[in-house]
C-alpha cells in the first residue's frame, strides 16, 4: 500500500468529511474532464476503480461514473456508500432499475447483492477500502453493494 493511499484512507475515515462530499465530488469530476479520462482523486491514490455507464432509470440518457470497486477475477464489486451519508447516490438508483451496465465498451450484468453473497463481498469492498466499516456505522441505511460481471 502505497504512502498516498495510506493517507486516503485516512482522510477517507475524517468524520466531518461528509458535508464537503459534493465539493469533492465536483473537484473530481474537473480533473477527469481536465484529464480527458485519464486522472482521478482514486487514481491519485492508487485506489481501484471502475468507470461505468448506465442508462438513466428517468432520462433514458446515460450516465457515466467512477467509483471505488474491488476487482474479483473479472467481475467488479462496488458500494453505494456515498462516505456514509444518508441517501444513496443516484447512480444506484440507475443501476437497479437497468439490470446492466457498459464498462471499457463491455457490456455487464449488475446484481445487487444480498445475504451470503453481500457479506461475502463486503470483505472483498473492506480489504480495498476499511473505510466501509466506518460508513456503515455513519449511517441508518443498508449500503447497497453490486457485483457486476461480463455478460
Amino acid at each position: 500500500m502505497t504512502l498516498i493511499t495510506r493517507a486516503a484512507i485516512w482522510i477517507g475515515s475524517w468524520s466531518w468529511l461528509p458535508p464537503y462530499l459534493p465539493k469533492i465530488v465536483k473537484i473530481d469530476g474537473l480533473i477527469q474532464r481536465l484529464s480527458r479520462g485519464r486522472i482521478d482523486l482514486l487514481w491519485i491514490a492508487s485506489l481501484p476503480s471502475v468507470t461505468f455507464t448506465v442508462v438513466g432509470r428517468k432520462s433514458g440518457e446515460p450516465r457515466t461514473t467512477t467509483v471505488l470497486a474491488a476487482p474479483d477475477g473479472d467481475d467488479w464489486i462496488v458500494a453505494g456508500s456515498y462516505f456514509g451519508g444518508p441517501k444513496s447516490p443516484a447512480w444506484v438508483f440507475n443501476l437497479r432499475a437497468a439490470g446492466e451496465a457498459t464498462v471499457g465498451g463491455r457490456r455487464m450484468d449488475a446484481q445487487e447483492l444480498s445475504g451470503d453473497a453481500r457479506d461475502e463481498a463486503w470483505q472483498c469492498l473492506l480489504s480495498v477500502w476499511p473505510n466501509f466499516t466506518l460508513y456503515e456505522q455513519r449511517t441508518d441505511r443498508v449500503i447497497p453493494v453490486f457485483r457486476l460481471t461480463p455478460a
